[in-house]
């Protein structure tokens, strides 16, 4: 994970986080609601910077290579 990705995910935990101390959301459903517009803040953020700068936050850093020579058991 590069550092801008790791802002902005950063950036989405503290934004639901503040909503949640505001709001004080009871329940899974609240919870859910409070956990998508904490994101939603942080995703905007990052299509405004992809905008600005024409180049992608997000890179193949994320992603763990494959295995080679992993085999699957028989049925």
């Amino acid at each position: 994970m590069n550092d801008l990705e790791l802002l902005f995910s950063q950036l989405g935990e503290a934004a639901t986080t503040e909503i949640t101390k505001t709001e004080h959301p009871q329940g899974f459903e609240k919870n859910k609601q409070v956990s998508k517009r904490g994101g939603k803040i942080a995703g905007d953020a990052r299509s405004n910077l992809e905008k600005e700068t024409g180049r992608k936050v997000i890179t193949a850093q994320n992603y763990l290579p494959k295995k080679k020579g992993r085999k699957l058991l028989k049925k």
